[in-house]
This record gives structure tokens, C-alpha cells and sequence, in this order.
């Protein structure tokens, strides 16, 4: 998460990772905490209608997605295990996120909500969670064939802290309306991404088929004089 600032997070963080692997606490156990407070915070304080303090909550617990990586590297543990938890886990916590805010909608307690703004509120959160997930899968899947779909307009932090930064606004008082807006153009955005990896799958299968038919020893090469 915020991987634009992971340099100066990591710089702000080293210390901290320093002390807590003195301590004996794994990167592991980091994730796994970060992780429970993120789920904790946007299920709890979401749907309750404290959008400001969920925020809060969810962004210090979030910053966790860069503690342990730091931690990894200073105890040279970084591996295929770790990246596994971590990517796993990150999962959970982004739909922990959409799922708070779209209870929030459902639940409809905030007198600026209007019946209609609710119901957009609720489609686009949920169109946020269920795009969000196909976004990493279709990278992983075009991984686990050999090839790679790392292209799309909206990265997961941008589309993480773009949802945490409206709702938090919303919580200090700013229309709702804000908040559906944002939701709405993060799950068109997720759309496109998902669309422009599996073109850029799509062409890198058809250049793979291509260069297959030209090394096939069988297949004719040229005509005769």
C-alpha cells in the first residue's frame, strides 16, 4: 500500500522495524496484526456510521503492508512465503474496506443519505469489491501461465486511498455524494484495468502462437523455383 511514498515510509519505518525484530516479532506476525486492525477497523467503525475514525484506523493499521516488508529485508526473510501472506492478506483487508462502506450505505443512518443516493452508495461499493478482486487474480493468473499483465490505470493503493480519503471526508461532514462518485469512477477503473490485462494477456498468447508456428520444423517454409 501507498506504494508511491514506500521510500520515504521505509526511511520513516526502519526504526521501528529495528526495535520490534530486537523484540523477537516476526514480519509475519506484522502482517497478520495489520491485517486483523484494517478488517477490525472497517467492519466495526464503517457500518456504525464513524467513517472519520475508520479511516484513521484503517490507514495506521494499512502502513503495516510497508513495517513488515522493511522488517523482511533487515532479517533476510524476504521470500515467496512472505509475498504469499502479504498479498493474500491484503486481499482480505480491501474487501473489509468496500464491505464496511457498503453496510454503511445499506444501513442508510446518516440523515444525508436519500434513498437513492443509499442505493447508488451500495451498487458502487459493491462494484468496487467485486472488480477489485478480479484486478489482482487476472494478474496472478496471466503470472501462473508465463506471462505478465502489470498495465492498468489505477494501481491498488491509488484505488485504496482514493476510497479512504472520501470516506473519511464524508465523516468530517462533505456530501455523501462525494463519496458514491469516488466509488464509482475506482470501479470503472478497475474495469478498465481488468479489460487492459487481458488484452495485453491476449496479445502476448497470440505472439507466443506465432512464434510456436514459426520454430514447428513441419510447417512449410517457402515456396519452390
Amino acid at each position: 500500500m501507498f506504494g508511491r511514498l514506500r521510500a520515504v515510509t521505509t526511511r520513516l519505518f526502519t526504526p521501528l522495524a529495528v526495535v520490534l525484530l530486537r523484540l523477537g516479532v516476526s514480519p509475519d506476525a506484522v502482517t497478520l496484526a495489520g491485517t486483523l486492525g484494517v478488517v477490525a477497523g472497517a467492519l466495526w467503525l464503517f457500518p456504525t456510521g464513524h467513517l472519520f475514525a475508520g479511516t484513521m484506523v484503517v490507514m495506521v493499521f494499512a502502513f503495516s503492508d510497508v513495517l513488515d516488508g522493511v522488517m523482511a529485508r533487515r532479517a533476510g526473510r524476504s521470500g515467496p512465503w512472505g509475498a504469499f501472506l502479504d498479498s493474500t492478506l491484503d486481499r482480505l483487508a480491501d474487501a473489509a474496506v468496500f464491505v464496511g462502506l457498503t453496510l454503511w450505505f445499506v444501513r442508510a443512518d446518516d440523515d444525508r443519505l436519500t434513498h437513492g443516493l443509499a442505493a447508488w452508495g451500495t451498487g458502487a461499493a459493491l462494484a468496487c469489491l467485486a472488480l477489485g478482486a478480479v484486478v489482482p487474480y487476472a494478474r496472478a493468473r496471466a503470472e501462473s501461465v508465463g506471462m505478465t499483465a502489470q498495465v492498468g490505470i489505477a494501481e491498488r493503493a491509488d484505488r485504496l486511498v482514493a476510497a479512504l480519503v472520501a470516506a473519511g471526508l464524508v465523516g468530517l461532514g462533505v456530501t455523501p455524494f462525494v463519496l458514491v462518485v469516488v466509488l464509482a469512477l475506482l470501479a470503472a477503473a478497475s474495469a478498465v484495468t481488468i479489460v487492459q490485462r487481458v488484452a495485453v494477456v491476449r496479445r502476448q498468447a497470440l505472439a507466443l502462437g506465432a512464434d510456436a508456428g514459426s520454430a514447428d520444423p513441419s510447417r512449410p517454409t517457402g515456396g519452390t523455383r
